[in-house]
């Protein structure tokens, strides 16, 4: 046997029974001469199988063999630049964006002041084309999660408070999702709300299993499928509704109509730019397509492909559910509710699209929670290094989401609330993030360049300055 090849492979045994295979290898039987075989699976992992015999059959053993960072791909894999298998890590990020704290915000706003706020959605969908596409970049360029590199630098005493706001902004996350989920089960089959957030948990236990035990990759494409469903659900409506696109444009212009109209500009921002999808966004980008400095340029392309598209897709469901709200809900009495939404989308658009419009809302909370106990987890093992398994942090964060449905508290509204919460710590999770991704010494040559960190702080300050507002009217009054 060859030296090198000795140093890669286990060999089992010459002429002897072959054992079992463990698991993530494979046994190999060759009758005569010498063989070498190299198999090439996604993610730089690669397999070598080698083996020799003289007349008897051999049983070789191979195993994973993972290219050190920095060596270059094979050229059929540098080919394949920007391929859409790519993609899939902002898709997954893209669930937070049309949750279904989004549906309640979107939908109130559009109700209450038709096409006042469409400026709002748009603008925060930019934001977050910004944000996830630094939040991927630095998980791609360090090797390391936001939490993770926040864990690093803060002492005991911060980084404690840090994960508690963290944790807190992910309960309001993870509430919206139940909730959501719940009322479409309500909506769908008539099933009492804390039954609905049962069953919601329960499926999201399911798809947390294919991403335990199968990987990412299969995970992203569920996930992807379920955005395909919310797409088709909450953009059916806007086909055939009577859309005033001249108002539409004049709702472009940014302005306000009161402190209400405030509360729900903050209510759809922190339902569009999500804090746990900025944390999250870094370890999926990083678990994906790993450490590899030597690939980042063609990585950072097809990430940048991936985010425009999943982003783009986000932004227009947001926009069609504000102006199927504003086209067909303005006026109409009960639709303060998601249920009465759905009630009236029914009754002036047809039971069809109401239908479509219920599927959408159930996909959109069994896919969004399940990526938010993902984010949760990913903030918890990089700011306090402790690993909770996925199923059982599942269990204990849909504990306070039962609990506010048994209350009987008005569910729209609790979603609308809980969107603010997570408007208020966008900018804990958006500072670091700007600061992280803008140093030479963390990203080298991959630092953000002045312009975009110019543009970046913006973001930021205007986040903050919409938070301040929104205090300031809320305790005021003022209006």
């Amino acid at each position: 046997m060859m030296p090198h090849l000795d140093a890669a492979i286990g060999v089992v045994g010459w002429g002897s029974p072959c054992p079992a295979p463990a698991r993530g290898s494979r046994a190999v039987l060759a009758a005569t001469g010498f063989v070498v075989e190299e198999h090439r699976v996604e993610g730089g992992v690669r397999r070598v199988t080698s083996g020799k015999s003289s007349g008897s059959l051999t049983c070789v053993q191979d195993r994973l063999l993972t290219r050190e960072a920095g060596t270059p791909a094979p050229s059929a894999r540098r080919r394949a630049g920007v391929r859409s298998w790519l993609w899939g890590p902002a898709f997954v990020a893209a669930i937070a964006y049309v949750n279904p704290g989004n549906v309640a915000a979107n939908l109130t706003a559009g109700a209450r002041y038709g096409y006042l706020l469409v400026w709002v959605l748009v603008g925060a969908n930019v934001m977050a084309l910004l944000v996830q596409y630094l939040s991927a970049k630095t998980g791609l360029v360090i090797g390391a999660s936001l939490p993770e590199l926040l864990g690093r630098r803060l002492r005991r005493g911060p980084r404690i408070a840090y994960w508690l706001q963290a944790e807190l902004v992910a309960a309001a996350t993870d509430l919206a999702e139940v909730l959501g989920g719940a009322i479409a089960l309500q909506i769908l089959f008539g099933l009492p709300l804390v039954w609905g957030g049962l069953i919601v948990g329960g499926v999201s236990m399911l798809l947390l299993m294919v991403q335990s035990r199968s990987g990412q990759r299969p995970f992203e494409f569920v996930v992807m499928g379920l955005l395909l469903v919310i797409t088709v659900g909450f953009m059916a409506g806007l086909f055939v509704s009577d859309v005033s696109w001249p108002e539409a444009a004049s709702g472009l212009v940014p302005r306000f109509a009161g402190t209400e109209s405030v509360l729900l500009a903050a209510s759809m921002l922190g339902a569009t730019v999500m804090p746990h999808a900025i944390y999250v966004h870094s370890a999926l980008a990083r678990d994906r397509h790993g450490h590899r400095p030597a690939e980042l340029p063609r990585l950072l392309r097809a990430t940048r492909w991936d985010v425009v598209a999943s982003m783009l897709l986000a932004g227009a469901v947001n926009v069609a559910m504000l102006l199927l709200a504003a086209s067909s809900l303005q006026g109409m009495g009960g639709t303060d509710s998601i249920e009465g939404a759905h009630s009236a989308i029914s009754g002036t658009l047809g039971p069809v699209i109401g239908t479509l419009f219920a599927v959408g809302l159930l996909a959109s909370g069994l896919a969004s929670t399940s990526v938010g106990c993902y984010a949760g987890a990913t903030i918890m093992s990089g700011l306090l290094k402790v690993r909770v398994p996925m199923l059982a942090r599942r269990a204990i964060t849909l504990i306070p989401a039962l609990a506010i449905l048994a209350t009987g508290v008005n569910p729209t509204w609790a979603l609308v609330l809980s969107q603010v919460v997570l408007s208020l710590g966008i900018p804990f999770a958006l500072a670091p993030l700007v600061r992280l991704s803008s140093d030479p010494e963390l990203m080298g040559g991959y630092a953000n360049p002045p312009a975009l960190r110019i543009v970046a702080w913006i973001v930021v300050g205007l986040v903050v300055l919409l938070n301040l507002a929104l205090i300031t009217l809320t305790l005021t009054g003022g209006g």
